[in-house]
């Protein structure tokens, strides 16, 4: 089985003002370089669904996503909060991103591919049940993580969230929820300043110190993560995949390169 590789155009046209470090320019980077590498035509391409209002609802309070249809603006940007706002194709773009996390679970969970890839935005990690939050509009992967419990019957999920902010609306949605593990590393003091001290059997949260590597990951993921995971033996496994902990990223402060990267990824599999 390959890769399923999932986007949608409107994805592309969720803007929150010219100068935002959360552009469009994320996804056509992403698939100039598979294009470039000769990676794009090994995959399966798939155009992400519009996921619904009663899927949304698995993971966010119906007032919230009512509210969320009805700030969505004709034209210009509503701020929704102090880092989020939407534009006239936010909605859609969000909604799509959602079901980019549904479709992928169908995949992988009806034997269709091994894998999938969700290339999509605004992100969703911070969104939590009745609340957006750091450029997250509604949960994507906790959109995704709910299919699977309802729809499969799944009995354990868990979810791996390596980006440099902790995953505090993933935490917030299932935090209670003992069939779903969060295993989140993230920089410790940094936005959202949550998750340092809220751990518990399934929410494996480990802060890090600006400036980690790779060596302090790795120890993260081998003596925090793998134990964890060990005894909970989740059936499925969703990937917060933030690559802003890279050395490059200029609004962050931790040390890792490429090959961190690909040992995690490796690490998952």
């Amino acid at each position: 089985m390959t890769t399923a590789f999932i986007t949608h155009p409107d994805t592309l046209l969720h803007i929150m003002d010219g100068n935002h470090p959360e552009s469009p320019a994320r996804i056509t980077a992403i698939k100039n370089y598979l294009i470039k590498q000769d990676v794009y035509n090994h995959l399966a391409i798939y155009e992400s669904p519009v996921a619904t209002d009663a899927q949304l609802a698995k993971v966010h309070s119906t007032d919230y996503i009512a509210r969320i249809r009805a700030l969505s603006p004709k034209a210009g940007l509503v701020r929704l909060d102090p880092d989020t706002a939407m534009g006239p194709m936010s909605l859609s773009a969000t909604l799509h991103a959602s079901g980019a996390a549904i479709l992928a679970t169908d995949l992988v969970m009806q034997g269709k591919a091994a894998n999938a890839f969700c290339c999509t935005r605004p992100p969703g990690h911070h969104a939590g049940r009745a609340n957006s939050a750091g450029f997250c509009i509604f949960n994507h992967i906790a959109v995704g993580v709910a299919h699977a419990l309802t729809q499969y019957k799944v009995k354990r999920v868990a979810i791996i969230d390596f980006d440099v902010h902790h995953g505090d609306g993933t935490e917030d949605i299932f935090k209670y929820n003992p069939q779903v593990m969060l295993c989140s590393t993230f920089q410790h003091p940094f936005y959202p300043h949550r998750g340092f001290d809220s751990r518990t059997k399934t929410m494996i949260n480990v802060p890090l110190a600006a400036n980690a590597d790779g060596k302090k990951y790795q120890q993260a993921f081998s003596h925090e993560f793998l134990p964890a995971l060990n005894q909970f033996k989740p059936e499925i496994i969703y990937v917060s995949a933030g690559f802003d902990a890279h050395v490059d990223d200029p609004l962050a402060g931790m040390n890792l390169i490429d090959q961190d990267y690909i040992w995690m990824t490796e690490f998952i599999k």
